[in-house]
């Protein structure tokens, strides 16, 4: 490993010179003055732009290299010395668009900086490998990497370079020496963060290689080239890229200074400079003071009007939020809560997710103090906060532990307790997929969870325990839930077998097969239609065995009359779309006995289907709807899922559950088997990018049903309203020039997921919808940001979307007239890109380009029975 350091002189007034040390390469003789040009620049566009529309700026020097001393073992200490400095425009403008023209470098800088940037500094040059405002040390550092070489070819490691430790690999040849740097290596001190599902992350790519041309020894040329790209998984063309060239030339070599005498470098550097201090090479950290710079309060007046709930199916609404998060991820706690304490009511639960959102210890301790949990009033800004929560981009321990608190503490509604719980199980699994599954408050959540469900009997409490199991996703909670799968009470075992049917397929043991098997085949107990057919899907999708297949199909004929429709379909849907256990199903329906007319004829209105919504090179995203009913005719469960696919990674962007039970006495229907005594009961649960909520129901017993029903307006009931912060990445990238780029991609999605259920006993009719209403907001920046002149390029996209999912039965006569629609409306479709450049003095260049289109809406095709079905629906309502 290489190790470095720089000396660099404490400063103790302006006129006071500075000097750095650091290790590096090649022999240089004393009495000579090796004189070198030098130049950095850093472009940014888009990957596919041209280099001529970069913004950025260039750097130009004098470089001035003579022998110090030369100790014993053949190590040089030499002085380099920056003179003549330019700052000047990376990319050719006119000079209407050129902030540079007519200026200097002095005018750019400052008379200090300048001065600091043309002091000269030390550099312990070592064979074979390689020290004011910060902005300028940085600047120096990036001369010295320059200098560093290996005359060997091999790999190592090197912590002597700007950019941090790093695997070098060095191929060396005569005069030439090629230096490839893996920055996918570099560990640097700063570390930024990334959203937890690749789906909806950022991806980078990143090279970095030194061309050094040597003649008798000496360094005659020195050219870096750097890239760094990072791009939106979900849509490869919001990119950004990030050049960095460094270029270092010899021009002449003249007469020098004479070496100084010295037992080591130390004392040499000591006798003369006793104020000389040791620097690392590593970049620091630049403080940028933002002049002018909005407040929060001033950010918040802007954007709430945008904020309002008529606007949160807009763009203006995300565009808004990510807007105000920047703004409250650099607020402290009291400017916070002075915004949260004068804001409407209106607009107050959107201002909750954006705080919340921030994932601050400001806004979090902000938003802890401003909502009163003891209190029943105010139900929906607390939920709003634990949604938030369970959706957050990269959640701490701190802010499970608050969760922990307030689930320990007195809550004024068993909603937002349940909700609390529910919501730590989120937390725990993004904490676990973070390594930090071992640290104390995630070991207590844990312990707690796992416990929960046997701790109580108070059915809604173990729901809500299962739930939060269900989020966790814990290799430990397998044997819990299969437990409460086999349970007597119809609700725990949906609940455990849907939470199994999200866990990897190897953690499916025999064990937890063989307990589904029983469940389906109903061997020890008589379970509802629904848990059978969770756990017919959770067989299916968990690599079946021959003979678990074979029984599956066998008991097709011998089931209730709509589940042996549904488990026909879900056999056709995994034969139709190509499903992982389709070429079983295939080998097992050659025999006849299995497969044969009197199976595969079975009539119904249950159905299941799958679909692809949109396939692009970056993504897949499918669909699937299945629909079970009651041989009455009333429906039993409508299940909607939506999933994700990039990267070999999966999100489930989407699940709607709707469950009714008890309805026969109300057409005087016979119930099926099993379900005689169940009490009426209708409900909705939604599953939201890999996160569980809390159920809603719709109605529960007999006499709230009948209120219900006389009462019930055919307005939707609420299920989740809000802003979500899908995407959220930042990270420093610190170049080999010794400036650094940081990068923000964030992407805000506005969404209001509806559902409702209308039954009319007098139409003999019954009415499902999910209705999805939503805008989304992607917007990466990379900006290159120095005390005297800042660059950006910042690319985003923006849609707006509407998805509905009815559902229309008719049961005045058998068979059952079923329609579904799944309909998308024609949306709008921007793309943006736009770059700047500024001097502290004002003076700025900006460029903004979009592209916009409309994507034709559709409705999403299923089975032809359906398209049938729809029609004799439509003529009968005519």
């Amino acid at each position: 490993t290489h190790s470095f350091s720089f000396c660099e002189r404490l400063r103790t007034s302006s006129r006071v010179p500075s000097f750095s040390c650091a290790s590096a390469g090649p022999r240089i003789d004393n009495d000579k003055l090796y004189k070198y040009s030098y130049s950095t620049e850093v472009g940014l566009n888009r990957p596919t732009g041209s280099t001529r529309g970069n913004a950025g700026f260039r750097i130009g020097s004098d470089v001035d290299i003579s022998l110090v001393w030369r100790n014993p073992e053949i190590q040089d200490e030499q002085l380099i010395r920056i003179s003549n400095v330019q700052v000047e425009s990376a990319g050719k403008r006119s000079r209407k668009n050129n902030i540079f023209h007519g200026s200097s470098a002095e005018s750019i800088l400052g008379k200090v900086r300048l001065e600091a940037l043309q002091r000269p500094f030390m550099v312990l040059w070592k064979m074979g490998k390689k020290a004011e405002p910060a902005t300028i040390k940085n600047l120096k550092r990036g001369v010295a990497s320059m200098l560093m070489m290996q005359l060997k070819s091999g790999k190592m490691l090197e912590v002597n370079d700007a950019s941090g430790k790093c695997l070098v690999e060095y191929k060396a040849a005569k005069d030439q020496v090629i230096r490839i740097k893996h920055l996918d290596t570099c560990k640097t001190q700063e570390m930024g963060f990334t959203t937890h599902s690749p789906v909806l992350g950022v991806s980078g790519k990143s090279a970095s290689e030194t061309v050094i041309t040597l003649e008798n020894g000496i360094i005659k040329s020195a050219d870096v080239e750097e890239t760094h790209t990072l791009s939106v998984n979900a849509r490869h063309k919001a990119a950004t890229k990030v050049l960095s060239r460094q270029s270092l030339t010899l021009k002449k070599i003249e007469v020098g200074p004479a070496e100084v005498a010295g037992k080591d470098a130390a004392s040499v550097v000591k006798s003369l400079d006793d104020k000389l201090m040791s620097v690392g090479v590593m970049v620091e950290k630049v403080k940028t003071k933002c002049k002018g710079c909005p407040t929060l309060m001033d950010t918040w007046k802007a954007v709430r009007s945008q904020l309002e709930p008529d606007s949160l199916s807009k763009a203006k609404a995300p565009r808004s939020f990510l807007t105000l998060l920047h703004s409250l991820r650099k607020a402290s706690k009291s400017e916070i809560l002075t915004v949260l304490r004068n804001c409407s009511k209106t607009v107050l639960p959107q201002l909750v997710d954006a705080v919340t959102s921030a994932q601050t210890s400001s806004s979090l301790a902000a938003i802890l103090e401003f909502l009163d949990f003891s209190k029943k009033e105010g139900l929906v800004l607390q939920e709003r906060f634990l949604y938030a929560c369970g959706f957050a981009s990269h959640p701490t321990e701190t802010m499970l532990q608050s969760l922990l608190e307030l689930s320990q503490g007195k809550i004024g509604s068993t909603d937002i307790k349940e909700s609390t719980v529910i919501i730590m199980g989120a937390l725990l699994r993004k904490l676990c997929l973070k390594g930090a599954c071992e640290v104390p408050t995630v070991v207590k959540v844990k312990e707690m969870l796992l416990a929960g469900p046997d701790s109580t009997r108070v059915e809604s409490e173990v729901q809500m325990y299962l739930l939060a199991l269900k989020n966790a996703l814990l290799p430990e909670g397998v044997p819990v839930l299969a437990k409460y799968a086999e349970s007597e009470v119809g609700a725990f075992s949906t609940i455990a077998i849907t939470a199994l049917q999200r866990y990897n397929r190897e953690l499916i043991t025999p064990e937890v097969k063989k307990m589904l098997n029983r469940i389906y085949h109903q061997n020890q107990h008589i379970y509802e239609k629904n848990v059978r057919a969770a756990a017919a899907d959770v067989i299916m999708n968990s690599s079946p065995s021959y003979m678990e297949v074979k029984n599956l199909l066998l008991s097709i004929g011998h089931l209730p009359h709509e589940m042996n429709k549904y488990m026909l379909s879900k056999v056709q849907d995994i034969l139709r779309f190509e499903m992982p256990a389709c070429k079983l199903v295939r080998q097992v329906m050659k025999d006849m006995v299995s497969h044969n007319y009197d199976r595969f004829s079975k009539t119904g209105s249950s159905s299941a289907f799958s679909g692809f919504m949109a396939r692009t090179a970056d993504v897949t995203c499918t669909y699937n709807l299945d629909i079970l009913y009651s041989g009455s005719g009333t429906l039993r469960r409508s299940n909607m899922n939506i999933y994700g696919q990039s990267h070999n990674a999966l999100l489930h962007g989407l699940q709607v559950t709707i469950e009714a039970q008890g309805l026969e006495s109300l057409i005087a229907a016979t119930p099926d088997e099993g379900e005689e005594d169940l009490e009426s009961f209708a409900g909705m649960s939604a599953l939201l990018f890999d996160v569980q909520l809390r159920p809603v129901t719709f109605f529960k017993g007999y006499s709230d049903l009948m209120s219900k029903m006389f009462s019930m307006s055919g307005d939707p009931i609420n299920v989740v309203k809000g802003l979500i912060l899908l995407t959220d990445h930042s990270q420093v990238i610190p170049l080999q020039s010794g400036l650094r780029a940081s990068a923000e991609f964030q992407g805000g999605l506005a969404i209001d997921i509806s559902g409702g259920m209308e039954f009319s006993l007098w139409y003999r009719e019954s009415k499902t919808s999910v209705n999805n209403r939503g805008a989304l907001v992607v917007i990466g920046n990379v900006t290159v940001d120095t005390d005297f002149v800042s660059a950006g390029v910042e690319v985003g996209f923006e849609t707006e979307a509407t998805l509905d999912f009815i559902t229309t039965v008719q049961f005045s006569e058998y068979p059952f007239l079923v329609c579904m629609q799944m309909d998308k409306t024609t949306f709008p479709f921007r793309e943006m890109v736009s770059k700047q450049e500024k001097l502290p003095s004002g003076q700025t260049f900006s460029s903004k380009r979009s592209r916009d289109q409309l994507v034709p809406g559709s409705e999403f095709p299923l089975h032809l029975e359906n398209s049938n079905m729809c029609k004799k629906v439509f003529e009968q309502a005519w």
